[in-house]
């Protein structure tokens, strides 16, 4: 099989720091086996494919930050698309053909704006579900989630125990409430913009009030 390439993301919907796309190129035969959906892969296991998928093929990472995705200006779909662009573009994918994990409910839509976002002559494809179907954007899937996972570990090193950055994560919730009491604001790595921000921030003033 020829090369192509592969790209996926991680950490759209975090409500706690950066989102990750990474872009996988290479003949996807030579790819480990047991890549797929990150999600389905303990932590440790991904960090092994993750090795052993830069062993066989290029590989981009690109970070899209709090600061660009609480932009008022733009949307997480337009994020998303420049997410997958970014790490296309840190890549040499002239001339091949590859399958980006489709990042909107119409997938060929978005395939549409991560090519026209691109100056190589390349034949993209975007499939929802893509990760579970084709193993280079399986790889590209790992790739993204260690990013993200090693992403979150640097905030844990900063914060204390943020949890996973999910908002319907306990730790998580607890680490923004107990932040808000403490400081009297959300921390850095918030995405201020998300509902759940909204939420710490409501209940930490009705708590002042009733503490009145």
């Amino acid at each position: 099989m020829a090369r192509r390439f592969g790209v996926d993301e991680a950490g759209k919907g975090p409500v706690l720091g950066s989102m990750f796309a990474a872009a996988v190129v290479c003949d996807p035969d030579e790819l480990p086996d047991g890549v797929g959906d990150s999600k389905r892969v303990s932590p440790a296991r991904r960090e092994t494919l993750d090795a052993a998928i830069r062993e066989v093929a290029d590989v981009g990472v690109a970070e899209i930050t709090v600061s660009e995705i609480d932009d008022p200006g733009t949307d997480m779909n337009t994020l998303t698309v420049a997410a997958h662009a970014r790490a296309l573009a840190s890549v040499d994918i002239d001339g091949l053909h590859g399958i980006v994990d489709g990042g909107d409910v119409d997938a060929e839509r978005f395939g549409r704006r991560v090519a026209s976002r691109l100056d190589a002559d390349v034949d993209l494809v975007a499939e929802h579900g893509a990760d579970e179907t084709h193993a280079i954007v399986g790889a590209a899937s790992i790739v993204a989630k260690v990013a993200r996972d090693n992403h979150v570990a640097a905030l844990a090193d900063e914060y204390g125990d943020v949890g996973s950055g999910y908002p319907g994560d306990t730790a998580t919730r607890e680490f923004l409430r107990a932040y808000v009491r403490e400081h009297g604001s959300l921390p850095g790595c918030a995405r201020e913009s998300w509902a759940t921000c909204d939420d710490v921030l409501a209940a930490a003033a009705q708590s002042a009030l009733d503490d009145f």
